[in-house]
Parts: structure tokens; sequence; C-alpha cells
């Protein structure tokens, strides 16, 4: 039964159009309908007006002589600035020297290879939920890994990959680290809040903390399951596993000095075979590793210094370090701070030998941005084009009147956002697509009701990851089922689902419970931003 519903679900999305096609219909939508409503009158009493302005906020229908200039005159500058556009670039810059450099393929073949048969499980875990800082590229590097490393110590290597699988995937939106996925969605919701409150701004950092611990929980819960459960499951498949290994395609993008000469060579794409042993480094990429150890440690220590130490051009003035220019513009600090390990490890093993090598680098992640920065075209368009007709506007006020009519309690009330988000994950699986699709109507109506717009964010990405990994609409649903069919030529989408329903599952209602024990604390969810 699960299935052919699932399979209902690939059905019904296939004939949703590319997110693109999307967003340019939606706009299309917004355009007539804002004429629509304009023509009946429907508006809203905005609950905080601005001194001297009407609290009546009604429709503005585009479909006239200035909304029809608007949508000419303004398209560059919404394209421009778009908040999650600068961020995303500026971040990734950073975050693809270490990539490129073969630093964090390193970091996961070192530490998944020295960790005991009775940890492995769990490291595997935490590497993938943290592996959201290598963007969708962890799936390519630590599936094939873990299952050679679960086979290695004697173990399924389909429940190796499974658990690679579930933890980066459903796991996405928790980490341990900053990721290029904090920026975005910083810049999202802070265009999505600034429909009420103009001067709004969602930092890159406002979810950390309650992310950062998340991450540890989620790769508790993957082991559970995966100990109790799973192994259990995949015991059957054990005798009609691939003897020579399984995944002899897979593709692994290493940092190995003998095979990266030079970023932006051929040598530095080089892929890796499977015959190869996935699990071996070298003495040199160790020392490498310390070394990038002591260049973070350092950057960390010039950092802070910058941020306390009275007198620096950092230090936030009279307002505290919360409101210096390294926190609340932190994309730039987070990015330096990738580029500096990435250079480092790179210097010292060789992957990185010239200058030029860096922007080639930079570069060649930026390409893998292209299909994004197209996306955000026409989103950045839509939004505009909602927040000109006062449409977002009046949907939220009328929808938190609506909520505070209802007088929910905080756990249903949140519980629905996440249950929302996880159903409309089935259809849109890229996060920010669907995020910008949402967030001007969730953030500001629960902002209406007190809700911050940093708790709004964090709700949505909780929603957003888990159900990836039983989503046939999910591109790298079909990736891991042909590793699984390497090793287990049996396996099908009824194989796939059977392993990941219970990560699923698990992972968003104990995310969710985790989330409202943090909530009922009033913990902070990062830096400076109450939970409340």
């Amino acid at each position: 039964m699960i299935v052919r519903a699932l399979n209902g679900v690939e059905r019904i999305g296939n004939y949703l159009p590319h997110p693109f096609w999307l967003f340019v219909i939606l706009a299309g939508v917004v355009v007539v309908l804002s004429s629509v409503l304009n023509a009946m009158g429907v508006g809203a009493e905005h609950p905080a007006p601005e001194e001297g302005e009407d609290s009546w906020v009604g429709v503005e229908s585009l479909l006239t002589a200035e909304g029809l200039q608007v949508m000419v005159t303004g398209a560059v500058d919404n394209f421009v600035n778009f908040p999650p556009l600068g961020l995303i670039i500026t971040v990734m810059l950073g975050v693809a020297v270490a990539e490129g450099s073969g630093l964090i393929s390193a970091t996961i073949r070192v530490a998944v290879s020295r960790v005991s048969k009775r940890w492995l499980t769990f490291t595997v875990a935490l590497a993938g939920v943290t592996g959201s800082v290598a963007s969708d590229a962890i799936y390519i590097i630590l599936i094939p890994l873990a299952a050679a490393a679960f086979k290695a110590v004697g173990r399924s290597a389909v429940l190796g990959a499974i658990v690679a699988f579930g933890s980066a995937s459903a796991g996405y939106n928790a980490s341990l680290v900053i990721t290029a996925s904090d920026p975005l969605f910083a810049g999202i919701s802070t265009s999505a809040a600034q429909l009420i409150d103009e001067d709004y701004v969602v930092s890159p950092i406002a979810n950390y903390f309650f992310a950062a611990a998340s991450a540890v929980v989620l790769a508790a819960v993957v082991t559970l399951v995966t100990e109790l459960l799973l192994v259990k499951v995949t015991a059957k498949m054990r005798s009609e596993e691939d003897k020579e290994g399984g995944a002899a395609t897979a593709v692994l993008r290493a940092g190995r000095s003998e095979e990266t000469q030079g970023a932006g060579t051929e040598g530095a794409s080089a892929a890796i075979e499977d015959n190869e042993d996935l699990l071996s480094y070298t003495k040199e990429e160790v020392r490498a590793l310390w070394k990038t150890g002591l260049s973070l440690v350092i950057f960390l220590g010039v950092f802070f210094a910058a941020l306390f130490i009275p007198g620096s051009p950092f230090d936030g003035g009279g307002a505290g370090a919360l409101e210096s220019p390294l926190v609340t513009d932190v994309a730039v600090p987070i990015s330096l701070a990738f580029l500096v390990i990435g250079l480092t490890y790179g210097i010292s093993v060789g992957s990185i030998k010239r200058a030029q090598d860096v922007p080639m680098v930079m570069a060649r992640s930026l390409k893998e941005l292209t299909g994004v920065i197209v996306i955000f075209f026409a989103a950045a368009q839509f939004i505009a084009y909602f927040n000109w007709t006062n449409m977002g506007t009046v949907l939220a006020i009328n929808g938190a009147e609506t909520l505070e009519r209802w007088d929910l309690p905080p756990f249903v009330l949140f519980g629905s956002v996440v249950l929302l988000v996880a159903l409309f994950n089935f259809f849109i699986t890229s996060g920010s697509a669907q995020y910008t699709l949402m967030a001007p109507v969730l953030v500001p109506m629960l902002m209406l009701i007190g809700v911050n717009p940093e708790v709004t964010q964090m709700l949505f990405r909780m929603g957003d990851s888990p159900t990836n990994i039983i989503t046939p609409m999910s591109p790298y649903f079909a990736l891991v089922l042909g590793y699984l069919q390497r090793y287990y030529p049996r396996a099908g989408v009824g194989t796939m689902i059977s392993l990941t329903l219970p990560l699923a599952l698990t992972m968003l209602v104990t995310w969710f419970l985790f989330f409202m024990v943090w909530y009922a604390f009033g913990l902070p969810l990062g830096p400076g931003v109450p939970i409340r």
C-alpha cells in the first residue's frame, strides 16, 4: 500500500513543471489575481501601521499602467537585490576551495576509517548530517564510502549506504557547522519578514545553536533505528550482496595528493573507481589535516579577538558583539573560514599549487549554482510582485487573525506547519524553491501572532528534509537505488521504502519533539535569537 501511494505521489509530482516555470506561472497568477482582488476591494487592517500611514492595506493591481511599468523597470533590481543570491554565492566561493582542494573528502575518509566498529554507525550518521556543508556532493562522497566501511567490518554494505543516505538527506537542514543553506534560508526569511517590518534582518547563524544540537540528536536517532530495526531488515540481503564490493562505478571526489595535481586541472577532478580502497588515506593527508585544524584555530582566534577586543573596528561599539559586522554580515567570515582551511589543506597536499588554481576552483563550483541562479530570477520576480501588490501582507494579516481566533497551542500550531512543509516536500524537493514559495505567507502570518521569523524558518527546515528520503521525486532517490542494486540486485522501490521510511518518520517526529523541549526551556535558536 505504501509503495502504491508513493508511486501515486511520483505520478502527480511528474505533472509539476520545473521550479523555474512554476515561479513564472505563479507570477502570472499574481498579476491576474491582483487585478481581480483590487476590483473587489479586498484588503485588511494592518495591526501596526507606520506612523502617519493609513492602517488599511488594499491589494494593488499589476494590470495598470503603473503596475506594468513596475514589472519592466524593476525586473533587474528584483533579481540583483534578491537576498539569497549574494549570500549563497559569497559562501560558496569559500566552500568551493575547501571542497575542491579535497579537504572535505579527506576529513570524512579519515574520520570514518579510524572509528571503531562500535561507533561506525553514529560516525557515518554524524558525518552525513554535517556533510550538507559540501552541498549535494555529500551523496557522491559518503554513500560509497559508508558502504565500503560497513563491508570492511563485516556488516551489510546496503546498510552502510542507507545510513549515509538517510543521515545526509533527511538530516540535511541540521549541521555542526554553518553551511550554505544557512545564508540561503536567512535571505529568504529576511525578504518575507520585511513584508511586516522593513528593517527586519534574519542572520545566517540565526538557527545555529539548535541546528548544531539537532545534528547530534538526529545522528543518535539514525543510529538507534539502524541498530534496533534496519539491521534485521538487511539481514536477509547479506547472502545476496555482491562479494566484490558492489559500487564498482561510483565516483568520489577525492583530495588525494597523487590524484589532484593542481586544482583546476584534469587531475583535480579525477574520478576514483571503486576497485581502489575508498577508506585509504596517506600520512601526507593526515599531516595536512592537522595543519588545517591549526589554521582554523588561528582563524577563530583572530575572529573572536576582532569581535571582543575593545576598540576593534569590528567590536560592535556600544551595541555589543552581536551587532558587529562580523555577525550581522557573517556570510563573509564563513566564506573566509572555508577559504583559509581549504587553502591550507590544498597547499599542504599539493592540490593547490598556483594562485590561479583558487579562482578556477571557485568558478567550477559556481557553475554548479547556475541552475539555482536561473530559478532565483523567476523566484525574485514572483516575490517582488507578491510584495508590491500587498497580497502577501493581506493574506498574512487575515491568516494571523484566523489563527488568533483559533488560539492554537504552540505544539499544535508548530506541528501543523511542519506537517504542511513535509507534505509539500513530496512534490517540490528543492528546499530553496519550496521555502521561497511558502515564506512570504508563513513568515509574516506567524510574525503577526508573535512567532519570530527565525522560529518559522526552523520549523520549515524540520519539515523539509526528513521526507527527502522517501519521495521518488528526489533525484537522489534513484541514485541510491542504483547503489543498492549493485549490492543487492533484487532491490527496488519497495526495498528503498522499507529501509528509509522508518528513518524518515522517526527523524521527523523526534526532531519536532526535540524542538518543543527546546522551546519549553526558552533556549535561544542562535546567537542573540530568542525562541519567543
